[in-house]
């Protein structure tokens, strides 16, 4: 008979924690990069509030409001950011989902369409457009598709700029969204919700993205911040959005247009906060949180947890001997 072997409840001992040593060079780092960022900022601001001559002035921001055009290009760039970031949301999000589900040679398709922006130039994109602009009323002149043609363009609210700078805001919506859906098992939690016979518009809406908030949230920032600062596409088709205002005024009022472009940036970070803070969801429970619970509200019907407290483990007794089997 083998005998047992006694196990050792000797406390195991802490390993040796080392003072870190202060790491200097961190904060080099952020002070270079703070003097990087910060130094343009207060050089504008100084320039827009220091007139030679006559001091100290806040005219340059006094003014902004009472500007002409400043309202609308703004009320235009946001209202164009909210439809470009809807489009490219319900073009992308559907697409990664549709490719998690299906075979995988699909995400090298969807990877490759999505990243073409980032070859073609701008200036090639606006050309192209241009001029299927200037050839369609030509030659669909005595078809419906020409009232299609005229109402892209509708300066009010031009379509055309939405489809454009949906296409300029693909790769960024999806590696955002590649990124969060890489974090998430797609499969399991379709099939979970299909099985209990859920649809696949609620599958998405409820199950998957709730998954993918701050991935959205992500995305969102990027269309929006490309949105308010493009200016090439725009210009050359003859729109006047936010950053096509401030570039207009900028010959007559240069310190306007510099006051406007800082107040582009705090604009831009106050929905940059607002973004953050509608991606942040609720925070997780502890990870001994759910075991506690557990325990704490057991199922009706069941045996009571056991009290808390050290396991002890008895040995088996050693079987008896039968004579005549020693």
């Amino acid at each position: 008979m083998a005998a047992l072997t006694p196990v050792s409840t000797a406390p195991v001992s802490a390993p040796v924690r080392t003072a870190r040593r202060p790491r200097y060079w961190r904060g080099a780092v952020l002070t270079v990069a703070g003097l990087y960022f910060l130094t343009p900022l207060v050089s504008s601001f100084v320039f827009t509030v220091q007139v030679p001559g006559q001091g100290l002035t806040v005219a340059a921001y006094s003014g902004i409001l009472s500007a002409d055009g400043f309202t609308e290009s703004l009320f235009l760039s946001l209202s164009l950011a909210a439809a470009t970031i809807a489009l490219a949301l319900l073009l992308v999000v559907p697409a990664l989902v549709a490719v998690r589900l299906g075979p995988p040679r699909l995400r090298a398709v969807v990877e490759i369409v999505c990243m073409l922006p980032l070859v073609v130039p701008p200036i090639a994109l606006v050309t192209g457009i241009a001029t299927v602009l200037r050839w369609g009323p030509d030659h669909f002149s005595r078809t419906p598709l020409y009232q299609t043609f005229l109402a892209v363009q509708n300066e009010s609210f031009p379509v055309v700029l939405v489809l454009a700078y949906t296409v300029l805001a693909l790769p960024f919506v999806h590696r955002s969204l590649d990124a969060g859906l890489r974090a998430v098992d797609v499969p399991t939690l379709v099939e979970a919700a299909r099985n209990c016979g859920a649809g696949r518009l609620y599958v998405i809406l409820r199950v998957i993205l709730p998954n993918l908030r701050s991935s959205l949230a992500g995305a969102s920032f990027l269309t929006l911040a490309l949105v308010l600062g493009e200016y090439t596409v725009a210009s050359l088709l003859g729109f006047r959005p936010f950053a096509v205002w401030i570039v207009s005024v900028s010959g007559a009022e240069a310190r306007m247009s510099v006051a406007v472009s800082l107040l582009s940036l705090l604009i831009t970070w106050v929905l940059l906060l607002a973004l953050s803070r509608a991606g942040s969801g609720p925070s997780a429970p502890a990870p001994d949180s759910a075991p506690a619970a557990v325990a704490a509200a057991p199922a009706s019907g069941s045996a009571p947890a056991p009290a808390a407290g050290p396991v002890t483990t008895t040995p088996a007794a050693a079987p008896t001997p039968v004579p005549g089997k020693e």
